[in-house]
This record gives C-alpha cells, structure tokens and sequence, in this order.
C-alpha cells in the first residue's frame, strides 16, 4: 500500500485532516494544483467499499489517537464538527441538484441589503446632537467585486463539479456561524468541490434547532454563488465527525472578494424574517433616527469574560459559583483577574457605562434606543442606568404587535437575525464588547455606505469613568476626541498596526474601492 500523500495548504490552518473518501483519478488534478492540502487517499482496489471504509477509519484512529470518532447523519443532531470533503458511490448520490426554478443568476448589485435614508437633522437640534447623529465621510469607497479573469476562467469547471462534495458543520451563534459559512464557501472553492448546504449545529447554550433554510434563503444562495461554487441541497449523507478548521485572514485577491460576496450578498435571511425586521426598523424610522445598542449582558457572557457584572456581591457570587464549578467556561487570559481585565478594557461595557458614553458622544435624552442582544442577566436593574438616562429604549418584543413573534419564540438564531435586521437599518450602531456580532455589523455598515458604527475604547473608557474627579463637560470633550476616528469611516484593513483583521469586517480595499459615482459589482 502506497503511504498517503501529505500536503498543506498555506492559508488553511487547521489541527487535523480534511477526511476524503475519494478515488484517485479525480483528485489528482487538485493535488497538483494545490500541494499545501493535508489529504489522505484510499488504497485503490476491488474490495467492497465497506470493507474499504472500516479499514480507513481504523488508521485514521491509530494515526490520530482519537479515543472517539463518531459517525452521524446529517438529519439528526451532527457532532460538532467543521469540515468533511466526501465522494458519493455514483448509483446512489446523496446530494439533490438545484431545482430550475429561479435559476437565473443574482445581479449583484441588487442583492445587497439597501439601508434606511439618514434622517435629516432637526432644526430644533442643538450642534453637538446634529454632530452626533451626522454620518461618516465615505471618501467615495463603493463595493467592487470584479473578479479577476483567471478566476471567472475557473469557474466554468468549478461550478459544475459533480464528484467531490464539501459538507460543512457550523458551530455557536448566528454570527459566528455565518463567518464559518463565508470561510465553508472560500474552502470549496479552493478544494474545487461542490459544496452541501450547511448544517447549523445545537448550540449548547443557545439550544435552537433550526434548519439553514429556516433561517437563510437557500434559493438565494444558491443563485448568487452559482458562479462561484456549486451549492447542493442535503441528502441521506453521513458526516465523520472532525476537528474545527479555519482560514487565514490574508487569502489571494479573488477569495477576500468571494467572501465579501458570499456575507454581504448570498447570506440574505429567509423572507419572513427579513419582512418582519424590516418592519420593525421602519416603525422606529417614522419617529425619527435611532441608536441601535447590541448589550451582552447574558449570564453566559459574564461567566465567559472573568468579569463582574457590576450589579454588587450578590449577582456577582452567582457567576464566581458558575464558573468555579465549570472553569472551562472561562474562555481567555486564566492568570488575570477580574480587576486586570476590567483596566484592560476586555470586558464588556454595562449598561450605565454604555449611557454614560452615548451621551458623552452628544446623543439626546429624547433619542429612540434600540437594545439588541438577549435578556440581561440581573434583569431590569441591569438596564436602569440606560433607561434612566435614555428613557425611549425599545426592543423587538415590544416593537412586535400580537403574534408577530409567536413563530420565532424559543429560536434564538432568528431572534438574533431579527436583532441583525434593525441594528444595520440604525442610524448609529454601537456595541457593547468586542465580538462576532459588532464585526459582523461594523464590516456590513462600511459595505452600504460606511453608516455611523461607534467603536467603543473599551481600555481609555474604563479608567475615566472610575475617576470622580472629571467633570460631565471634561468627560465629554475627551470621549469625542478619543472616539472621532472610530465611528465608521474608512479603514483599511491592512496597516502598519495590524495584518491579521478580517476583510469582512474591514471591507475596504479587498471588496471597496474608490470609482467616482460607478460601483463595479459583477456576479
């Protein structure tokens, strides 16, 4: 028996293989073409496949030393798993072909979510609200998706494979999952292979079982990338369940593109979800303009952080207890304390801190606030310091009228797409920590027109709001002056500071580019 052939792709890191059930002759083409993939090739003979399949799965044990490797289907609860690459036996393939309907391809150029017209400013504004709600200078950047020749030359072949399939497992939250749904697509198209519509994983925390089609318009997808990679529907397919794999941030020209492609154009929320949150938003655009506010203030989010709550000792023993008896919890920096990582700036901002900011910024007592996020652990006392401040906060639940949320309840992945829907149409976007949720929104915003995202100093903010000493009018000067280059203008995404930020929250110069009056969006 031949010794499998090791390869590695520079810009897939990834702690264990792509598993391959394929035969040679079609794979040797990407062997070739891309000699950095790690894969394994089969012994080719005239043995049964099943026979076949047993005595590879028992080297992959002995090379890998996993005490576990579980075999699932698709159509039950998926170990959490990344990436498999499989060749159905061509009598029996698992994998359904597009349906012709609404087969035309996308244009891309109207398939971008088109956000809500700035509301003008009032005249009875006074100068610090009307610089407040004013939008960034967008310095003429526009979308640019024109593929390269060589790449459009590609697609031809790519976008009709019919032997290798790329079956994808995503994991954790909304946003999170869609950045694993942008890498899943740029992968097969790297691979070459066809990809299978993406299976949502059970969240442990969030518990929501929803489809992909329950949440994303498959049809869409489908059609906008039908240039790119091929897209099939799942079938009775078994999934063996792997490691978690993950791009670099630096990819050739072409793939930063597809990917900006694949989350600003081909993940489009199903119609119900869309129409309602669409509703939503335009029930607060009619009053006027409106904040948008994404607030973790969860319990998980706490346990996870190392931080206090800031709701005194009681609350605060309540995520020690949790923690201590789940230390696994606590995702990052082990050997700071709660202190250190609050002087750090790696804790979220409360409620009170974030009211103390947005008014500091020049946001009225009168203006609507949006709060995004799920229910605050500590309830309304952790809200009473934004809501005393900024008394017109709203959420979806009190946005929706009867039943209109009686579909989504216990779903809290369309809850969040709901959150999404209404943060994007904001006139101004602030986030309360660092996450996938304000990277999604900050990359999104800059693609429709760079709205106004504040991103707040979390390390400047902390260490002024604790000092007694400074005056509201001296707080407020000096969170302007920090804050006057983070509210949404363009910014590249390569710098001398840093290399490694991703292009779907840094859109520009990958996927925007500076053309007058022209956007240059091919599909």
């Amino acid at each position: 028996m031949a010794r499998p052939r090791n390869i590695k792709i520079s810009f897939i890191k990834t702690p264990s293989p792509f598993f391959t059930f394929l035969p040679v002759s079609p794979f040797t083409s990407l062997l070739n073409k891309f000699p950095s993939l790690r894969i394994h090739r089969p012994y080719s003979s005239s043995r049964p496949r099943s026979y076949l399949f047993v005595f590879f799965l028992l080297i992959l044990l002995s090379l890998l030393g996993l005490s576990l490797l579980r075999l699932v289907s698709v159509s039950q609860n998926p170990s959490p798993s990344f990436l498999t690459l499989l060749s159905p036996p061509p009598s029996h393939p698992p994998f359904a072909s597009p349906s012709s309907k609404n087969h035309e391809p996308v244009v891309l150029s109207r398939s971008a979510t088109m956000p809500l017209p700035a509301h003008p400013v009032s005249g009875n504004a006074t100068a610090e609200e009307a610089e407040f709600w004013a939008q960034p200078d967008g310095k003429g950047y526009r979308p640019c998706l024109d593929f390269t020749i060589q790449y459009r030359k590609a697609s031809a072949k790519i976008s009709k494979e019919k032997q290798k399939f790329l079956v994808v497992v995503v994991l954790g939250g909304l946003n999170q999952q869609k950045i694993q749904i942008v890498d899943a697509v740029v992968i097969a198209r790297i691979l070459e292979a066809a990809l299978v519509v993406p299976v949502l994983a059970v969240d442990q925390i969030w518990k929501d079982e929803s489809e992909f089609s329950e949440i994303f318009d498959v049809d869409h997808f489908k059609r906008t990338l039908q240039a790119d990679v091929r897209v099939l529907n799942r079938g009775g397919v078994l999934i063996l369940g792997g490691m978690y794999s993950k791009l670099s941030k630096n990819l050739p020209l072409d793939l930063q593109k597809l990917r900006c492609k694949v989350a600003f154009h081909a993940l489009r929320f199903v119609s119900p979800i869309q129409e309602l949150g669409d509703k939503f938003a335009r029930r607060l655009w009619i009053k006027g303009p409106y904040i948008a506010l994404h607030l973790r203030l969860e319990k998980d989010v706490w346990v996870r952080s190392g931080c206090l709550t800031g709701l005194g000792p009681e609350h605060d023993d309540i995520i020690r207890k949790i923690r201590e008896s789940q230390p696994r919890l606590l995702t990052d920096r082990l050997n700071m304390t709660n202190t250190q990582r609050r002087l750090a700036g790696l804790c979220p901002l409360n409620a009170l801190q974030v009211a103390r900011l947005i008014k500091a910024l020049g946001a009225p007592r009168t203006a609507q606030v949006y709060r995004a996020g799920g229910e605050p652990f500590g309830g309304a006392q952790a809200l009473h310091g934004l809501v005393e401040e900024f008394p017109n906060v709203v959420t979806k639940e009190m946005l929706a009228r009867e039943g209109e949320l009686s579909p989504y309840i216990n779903r809290s992945s369309a809850m969040a797409a709901l959150d999404y829907i209404v943060s994007l149409r904001s006139d101004v976007f602030l986030p309360s920590s660092g996450g996938n949720m304000g990277s999604a929104m900050q990359g999104h915003r800059a693609y429709l027109g760079h709205r106004k995202f504040v991103k707040p100093n979390h390390r400047g903010i902390v260490g002024l709001l604790e000092d007694t000493s400074i005056s509201e009018a001296e707080f407020s000067s000096i969170m302007k002056k920090m804050h006057r280059r983070h509210q949404g203008q363009p910014e590249k995404r390569t710098n001398e500071r840093s290399s490694s930020r991703g292009v779907t929250a840094y859109p520009v110069p990958e996927c925007m580019c500076r053309h007058g009056n022209r956007s240059l969006l091919r599909s």
